[in-house]
């Protein structure tokens, strides 16, 4: 079975069906009740440091909510386009995608570990894990970029290819 398919285009697929709807929704609850939904399961880290460590005051908390709210909407937004880059083949086979998933997986990656210090340091063992989990998927998608090697171009034919070729066109013929 021949596939044009990279790994790392599997993976961000797989990473943008678990990080879009979820992230969205989150951002979703954060735009409608900053305070509320600060203080949920995904945002609890930030909500007690902001609150124990920043000392905020009400309405800055809420603009600290809504720019979270942005960063992760801000992701789920690069990691849909990729998605939706991928639906052609000739941008997938060009790597042309590859652009909004590094975008996503660099900002989703600095989210998640400020998440994660921020819990580590107001000792919330739960959300730790949480963006401690996300930062790995992050990571992981991130790592089979930078490892598997770069897509050709569709159109530019390989070497070995051309090596063959002559460069005159009754060459091919054999009466």
């Amino acid at each position: 079975m021949k596939t044009d398919w990279r790994i790392s285009s599997a993976n961000g697929v797989l990473l943008a069906a678990y990080i879009a709807p979820t992230w969205l929704i989150v951002a979703y609850r954060l735009f409608v009740s900053p305070i509320h939904a600060l203080y949920d399961r995904p945002n609890i880290s930030v909500a007690i440091f902001i609150s124990d460590h920043l000392h905020l005051s009400a309405m800055a908390t809420v603009r600290m909510a809504w720019l979270l709210a942005l960063a992760k909407v801000t992701v789920a937004g690069f990691l849909l386009v990729f998605s939706a880059l991928l639906t052609r083949p000739s941008i997938r086979l060009s790597g042309g995608c590859n652009e909004a998933l590094a975008f996503a997986l660099t900002l989703g990656s600095v989210i998640s570990f400020a998440s994660m210090v921020m819990a580590s340091q107001v000792a919330e063992p739960e959300a730790m894990r949480l963006h401690a989990t996300e930062l790995l998927l992050f990571l992981g998608t991130a790592i089979l970029m930078l490892v598997e090697p770069q897509a050709r171009s569709a159109a530019a034919p390989s070497r070995s290819a051309a090596a063959f070729q002559p460069n005159y066109p009754a060459a091919a013929q054999r009466s």
